[in-house]
């Protein structure tokens, strides 16, 4: 097996998939990307290799990517040129001598022809590019993230209800965790040569299902309130998001009630070799129950 790299290598699933392959692979194997190589300290003092690189310097990524057998090419952020960043990684891995590139996209659905603000665009470019290279590519095509479930269900859900645009849509979201390691199993695998997955969480659900799962989990009802998609928006800017961020969560919530992200398929539970954690586990562990206090719990015994 050659040289590893994984792009975003101080970002939450950049590093965890770091994490990962350490205990699978020796260090001297593994390379990190970092724009600030001293964020990733804690990698570089288990000896991963971490390397100067930023996506929109082209250069250092040719510099950066020397060696490199497989690179685990990790989706720049929304709200960036992710196009641009993109065609330079993908350029920049061909002129270094990369084999094969493996893509964190978006999950979608082309038939429904939902536009994800910030991230479908750039996704279906980078995926064309990615196969017109003539490098060997994966596509990974990730859910939504189960670690961050409370942009779309805010604690104060039990009090006020789950408020969101309406449809009948499913998601089956996953955790970082469970994600990384399909990151891993293509990264030190045969097999997934010029394939494309879509990864989900082993269980799905509407906005409708998760209010009833949040209902028995509080032992109160937990009411599913459609509301329109302009009055989801006000409600996170008048918590102080910033509008960009407002439009972008909106969009992905609507998404789910439309369909966007309804397609679900057992492609990470087979790349990993575990079920995946679901969606009522990570609810029942994060949105507990409102335990009595210890007086009232007496007077009910």
């Amino acid at each position: 097996m050659g040289k590893l790299l994984v792009t975003g290598a101080t970002g939450n699933l950049g590093h965890l998939t770091l994490e990962l392959l350490l205990e699978r692979v020796p260090a001297e194997q593994l390379a990190g990307l970092s724009r600030a190589p001293e964020r990733a300290s804690d990698l570089a003092e288990r000896g991963v290799d971490i390397r100067q690189g930023d996506y929109l310097d082209y250069a250092s990524l040719v510099r950066a990517f020397e060696g490199v057998d497989k690179l685990l090419l990790v989706s720049a952020l929304a709200f960036t040129d992710r196009s641009a960043q993109h065609f330079n990684a993908i350029a920049a891995a061909k002129q270094a001598g990369v084999k094969h590139v493996i893509y964190t996209s978006i999950q979608r659905d082309e038939e429904l022809g939902i536009v994800q603000v910030g991230v479908t665009e750039s996704d279906v470019f980078t995926e064309q590019a990615l196969r017109a290279s003539g490098l060997t590519y994966t596509i990974l095509r990730n859910p939504m993230y189960l670690d961050h479930l409370e942009l779309y269900i805010p604690p104060g859900t039990y009090e006020k209800g789950l408020r969101v645009p309406s449809g009948e849509g499913t998601m089956a979201p996953a955790l970082l965790r469970d994600l990384a390691a399909g990151n891993v199993a293509v990264l030190t695998q045969e097999g997934h040569e010029n394939q494309t997955y879509t990864l989900n969480g082993s269980q799905a659900a509407s906005f409708r299902e998760i209010a009833a799962v949040l209902s028995e989990i509080h032992g109160k009802p937990v009411p599913y309130e459609p509301v329109e998609r302009e009055a989801h928006l006000q409600s996170y800017l008048q918590n102080g998001t910033p509008q960009p961020v407002a439009e972008f969560l909106t969009a992905w919530v609507a998404g789910v009630g439309l369909g966007a992200f309804s397609k679900s398929t057992d492609d990470l539970e087979r790349l990993i070799g575990y079920r995946p954690t679901g969606y009522r586990e990570f609810l029942e562990k994060n949105y507990p129950a409102i335990v009595p206090p210890a007086e009232d719990k007496a007077a009910l015994s």
